[in-house]
């Protein structure tokens, strides 16, 4: 995985929340920390870092998204899946516990990298 110029894209994480104890939290902070530009979306509503959690439920039409970082299980991926590929990504990662191979396939069909990773890890070694 090489790293990229990370101040020129988007990161569209999906499965935001407001909940500290969450990993999709921790990642929404280390973006900020970072200066990551982010978009945080979920079906929970409220801020994280300073910015409104957007309703997937409403499958907003977003542009330039680079990377979509997954914080959903697979159970419910389902629904979202041909919303996400649609969005055009470069990149998808599945952290820890969303891999699925339907979509994997799905989304490299699409011309979209991916990768089963931890974006955590990734962003504290300089992967990201």
């Amino acid at each position: 995985m090489a790293a990229v110029d990370t101040k020129n894209f988007k990161t569209l994480l999906v499965g935001a929340t407001t909940n500290p104890s969450r990993y999709a939290y921790l990642a929404a902070k280390m973006f900020s920390d970072r200066k990551i530009d982010f978009i945080p979306i979920g079906i929970k509503k409220g801020e994280v870092f300073g910015k409104e959690i957007l309703d997937l439920r409403k499958k907003p039409h977003l542009e330039g998204i680079h990377t979509i970082t997954l914080y959903i299980g697979p159970d419910h991926q389902t629904e979202w899946i041909d919303y996400l590929i649609g969005l055009n990504p470069n990149r998808i990662i599945f952290n820890p516990g969303a891999e699925n191979p339907d979509f994997f396939k799905r989304a490299q069909a699409a011309g979209i990298e991916v990768l089963p990773a931890c974006n955590l890890v990734m962003l504290s070694t300089g992967q990201y």
